[in-house]
Order: C-alpha cells, then sequence, then structure tokens
C-alpha cells in the first residue's frame, strides 16, 4: 500500500496547448502563465478580451434567413 501523500508523489505536469498560440505550454504552478506559454501570448489574449474581439454573434432573426426578397 502506498502511503505517501500526493505532493510527495512526482507528478508530471501536464502539457496543453497555449490558446493565443497552439504551441506548447506547461500546465502547472511553475507556469506563472498557464494556460498560456508566455507573457505575450496572455497579454494578446487580454487584448482581445479589453477590444472586445470576443463576442457572441448577434441572433439572427429567421425571417431574415430565408428572406429572398431584394431589399432597397
Amino acid at each position: 500500500m502506498n502511503t505517501a501523500k500526493p505532493s510527495e508523489t512526482s507528478l508530471q505536469p501536464r502539457e496543453v496547448r497555449c490558446p493565443a498560440c497552439a504551441g506548447k505550454s506547461i500546465y502547472s504552478s511553475a507556469n506563472p502563465y498557464r494556460p498560456f506559454c508566455s507573457a505575450r501570448c496572455k497579454g494578446v489574449d487580454l487584448g482581445a478580451w479589453a477590444s472586445e474581439a470576443f463576442r457572441m454573434p448577434e441572433p439572427t432573426d429567421p425571417a431574415d434567413v430565408w428572406d429572398d426578397t431584394p431589399k432597397a
């Protein structure tokens, strides 16, 4: 039976894709930018949020999608 505490076991850090550049990023407390790979990628993402580049699409009216009549 293993009586070692989880903090004492050698856990391998998880490697994930950086959301900004899709590069490799280490997801652990040793990476201060996680889930990003660098300060640059973290800043790029923050800038996109600040400029409202990430938005939910406007709801479309079903009548507009199927309406084939030209608009004046």
